[in-house]
């Protein structure tokens, strides 16, 4: 399943690729791209795993930059 989600006060493109390498080391995880210049995510994960690598992920947007929030 892949599916892309708006991000809201992603600051930095370096904060974007930290955490696009930290999303697609979650398991479950085909591919993940996170960019800075249209503030969105897009993660293609395996369907029966989708709900638990999208709180990941979010939880991982969060230690990189806790103000930065993601649009489901």
């Amino acid at each position: 399943m892949k599916k892309k989600f708006k991000l809201i006060d992603l600051d930095c493109a370096n904060c974007a690729a930290k955490m696009e390498e930290a999303i697609k080391k979650i398991d479950g995880v085909n591919d993940a791209s996170v960019s800075f210049m249209t503030q969105k995510m897009m993660i293609d994960a395996e369907d029966d795993k989708f709900e638990q690598v999208l709180a990941e992920a979010v939880k991982c947007i969060s230690k990189v930059e806790p103000d930065c929030q993601v649009v489901l």
